[in-house]
């Protein structure tokens, strides 16, 4: 008797130390899959598919310093219409207490974070984006990889925010922002920099009226090593709730630069309710002066 009871203690104990241990990870991510025309690709029509799944793990001190991690496991399909196999990425650090925030490792920039910086990126698998006249590399998040240690900082106050960041990669480059989110408008401002001569200004500002919701989105950038490509871009992306369960979105995205890529396109997302949708857009993408190919996809989106 004294041993069933020792091993039920034990087994107790060790639920306990268990349920503790789980309440600090949380699971994540979302799956899609439909069909993709791409008209400039070998295999016109192709299956679209993607599973992300993030692993988020976090633990708080006595004094309110959350610290976490997170990494991140995804499987992608190939445009010649393989699938591709599942794999993690770099791991991010993350460092939190009230207003600071600290990103270390697979982190994403100050320009990759700057708000409304991706706006509303139309069909199912986002396949053009206001952004597409920008050419700068600056530091961001990989899903799939993550070789390269950046440093981000971020401080946010009331409907303000000031973030840096820093790569210690090949260019070393480092950028910053500031931003303004309030309920109606936002406006954010970005510069970022590299040993290789190359820098680039970028400004967003978003305008949010009852269903509407628009992004206007522009810069400029130096190139020292593609000179065809530098000078100034601009895009615009708006997103409109026709009812509840669907928005229909569209992008625009361009700049002046000779070898500059040019992209529009719009896109529909009608919800079905326990965080699925169906999915799906057209438009259009040009690079330089070559030929315009059309775009398409329509799917289903599960988030969990």
């Amino acid at each position: 008797m004294k041993k069933i009871l020792c091993a039920t203690t034990a087994l107790i104990a060790t639920a306990g130390v268990a349920s503790a241990d789980i309440a600090n990870f949380n699971l994540s991510g979302y799956g899609r899959f439909g069909l993709r025309y791409d008209e400039g690709n070998d295999k016109k029509t192709f299956l679209e598919s993607r599973l992300r799944i993030n692993i988020d793990a976090a633990t708080e001190t006595d004094g309110g310093v959350r610290f976490s991690a997170r990494v991140r496991a995804q499987a992608d399909d190939d445009a010649d219409n393989t699938a591709g196999t599942a794999g993690f990425n770099a791991a991010r650090f993350s460092a939190e207490y009230e207003g600071l925030r600290i990103d270390v490792g697979n982190a994403a920039g100050a320009i990759d974070n700057l708000p409304n910086y991706y706006g509303f990126e139309p069909g199912l698998s986002n396949f053009v984006g206001q952004y597409s006249g920008v050419d700068f590399d600056f530091s961001g998040y990989s899903s799939t990889g993550g070789e390269n240690q950046n440093l981000y900082a971020r401080y946010a106050f009331s409907d303000f925010a000031v973030a840096g960041s820093y790569n210690d990669a090949n260019d070393k480059t480092w950028d910053l922002h500031f931003a303004y989110e309030g309920d109606t408008y936002g406006a954010a401002i970005a510069y970022g920099a590299n040993d290789s001569d190359d820098d680039i200004i970028v400004a967003t500002g978003s305008a949010t009226f009852g269903a509407f919701t628009g992004v206007l989105f522009l810069g400029t950038e130096t190139l020292d090593q593609n000179k065809d490509a530098e000078g100034f871009f601009y895009g615009v992306s708006a997103g409109y709730d026709i009812t509840d369960a669907t928005e229909i979105n569209f992008s625009y995205g361009d700049g002046n630069g000779d070898d500059d890529t040019q992209q529009y396109g719009v896109g529909v997302i009608h919800q079905l309710g326990g965080g699925v949708s169906i999915r799906g857009g057209i438009g259009a993408t040009k690079e330089g002066d070559g030929d315009t190919d059309t775009l398409g996809d329509i799917g289903v989106r599960f988030n969990f």
